[in-house]
């Protein structure tokens, strides 16, 4: 991946590159705006500083602000976020002065996309990537000696035209992830395994997990990430610079038997046509993967909901535009970075809800485009009645005959069908 003779990559900006003094900066600035009253500065205060609202403004000190800085960041205080800053220094100066960070042992890295692959090159990484990027979120994951062949169809139904791939294309590629998944024990004496939180990668990671419950490693690692200190919302690795992935090396941990065993049920029972298993699982936790079973509620939320029919997606994209007309380019944006507590849509997933809920007999949005520009994410989308009506709970939305769906093993083709009660935290079938 690396061979450590080049020069080490520009270090550009990045919401999750932090300055020092800039910091000490923006510290200075928020304690000047609170002695000026401004009302901003004083909801940031009150935020993220719960003792500020006993305390006159006046007797707010630069410390405090400091505290409120690294807060924002997400960081618990001051002294934190120094530590953080200088250890992303020291990192970003071993990308040019040390050896390959994986470089003790033949090491194939596992990650739920491409999007971190130049990343670890430029970070100095010098073993195998394997991008397995199937979106087991979206669409069928049934128990079948087929399955891959299924996912293929799909796929290429759904994203074929819009990716520019084929069956066979599609087909090839997921064949391939498989068979490197499945070498991998032989291949190398470390995989390395880069997911997040989300759905998206939970899910693929318990796919992994479940191939090396049957082929075991020589060594088995993970890195899983839930946040990371910046100026924006983490949502994904894929945002991190080199220097960050660096970091997150030095926190990896071995894959114990257990993690093996219960990522290998979670893969078994996402596939089976009775969600009631894994929705057991997910509600009772996996201590070993406290991650995964926040996911695998955050999957289960996608089935009708108990309700009013609506996947949990669904219900918020409704819910956005009856606030305003927004274009669906807007409407992912908000989801992405305010609504949706675990991000892990694609915006071609966003786009293929969007044309779902399009396809009912009785519209629950309006949407044309303005202007020349007919490109989907400008396609403007204006709630109806009938949709106030879905969000006021007056008509289930399986009564307006939505297509049919897959989520894992659960085929949702009219009603009755397998619905989710998240006031109870349960599946019921209505």
């Amino acid at each position: 991946m690396s061979d450590q003779t080049g020069s080490a990559p520009e270090r550009a900006a990045s919401p999750f590159r932090l300055n020092l003094e800039q910091q000490r900066k923006r510290a200075k600035d928020l304690l000047r705006a609170v002695q000026t009253g401004d009302a901003t500065a004083l909801r940031r205060i009150a935020a993220h500083y719960p003792r500020a609202q006993s305390l006159e403004r006046e007797t707010l000190k630069l410390s405090d602000c400091q505290l409120v800085i690294a807060r924002e960041l997400g960081l618990p205080s001051w002294p934190k976020l120094k530590a953080h800053i200088l250890a992303m220094d020291r990192s970003w100066a071993g990308i040019r002065n040390d050896t390959a960070p994986d470089a003790d042992r033949t090491t194939l890295h596992i990650r739920c996309g491409h999007d971190i692959g130049p990343t670890l090159r430029d970070a100095g990484f010098s073993g195998d990537f394997l991008s397995y990027s199937d979106p087991l979120c979206h669409g069928p994951v049934i128990n079948s000696d087929d399955w891959i062949s299924i996912r293929a169809d799909f796929l290429a139904q759904t994203y074929g035209e819009m990716v520019g791939k084929t069956l066979a294309d599609i087909l090839a590629d997921l064949t391939d992830a498989e068979r490197r998944l499945q070498s991998a024990a032989k291949d190398y004496e470390r995989v390395v395994l880069w997911f997040e939180h989300d759905v998206y990668d939970q899910l693929i990671l318990a796919r992994c997990l479940a191939q090396f419950a049957k082929t075991p490693l020589r060594r088995l690692e993970l890195v899983s990430a839930d946040e990371f200190p910046g100026r924006t919302r983490f949502i994904g690795l894929g945002q991190l610079p080199p220097e960050a992935l660096r970091l997150l090396w030095q926190e990896r941990s071995v894959v114990s038997e257990a993690q093996l065993r219960a990522g290998a049920l979670a893969f078994e029972r996402l596939r089976v046509p009775d969600p009631r298993p894994l929705a057991s699982m997910a509600m009772a936790g996996i201590p070993e993967l406290p991650q995964m079973a926040t996911a695998l509620k955050r999957h289960l939320q996608e089935l009708p909901g108990a309700r009013d029919g609506l996947s949990f997606t669904e219900r918020m994209i409704l819910q956005i535009v009856a606030e305003q007309p927004r274009s669906v380019g807007q409407v992912f944006q908000e989801l992405m970075m305010r609504r949706e507590p675990l991000p892990y849509l694609t915006d071609l997933m966003m786009h293929v809800i969007v044309e779902n809920m399009k396809a009912v007999n009785d519209p629950v949005f309006r949407a044309a485009f303005v202007g020349d520009d007919d490109h989907w994410p400008k396609e403007i989308l204006t709630v109806t009645e009938t949709g106030r009506s879905l969000l006021a709970g007056k008509i289930d939305w399986m009564s307006l005959q939505p297509p049919a769906r897959w989520l894992g093993g659960v085929h949702i083709d009219g009603t009755p069908c397998w619905r989710w009660d998240d006031a109870r935290g349960v599946v019921v079938k209505r």
